[in-house]
């Protein structure tokens, strides 16, 4: 299930590597959608 949720979080999600975003200056929204492919990530490689 967390195979499929990862998949759908690379389609959907912004990638913020890319745009070399600032952790320090991220809003909430940011920080929680960080945090959230980090949790799904973590799942589906388990």
């Amino acid at each position: 299930m967390f195979k499929i949720l990862a998949k759908i979080n690379k389609w959907l999600l912004p990638n913020y590597t890319k745009e070399q975003l600032d952790l320090a200056k991220a809003t909430k929204l940011q920080k929680a959608i960080i945090a959230w492919k980090y949790y799904v990530t973590t799942r589906a490689v388990d």
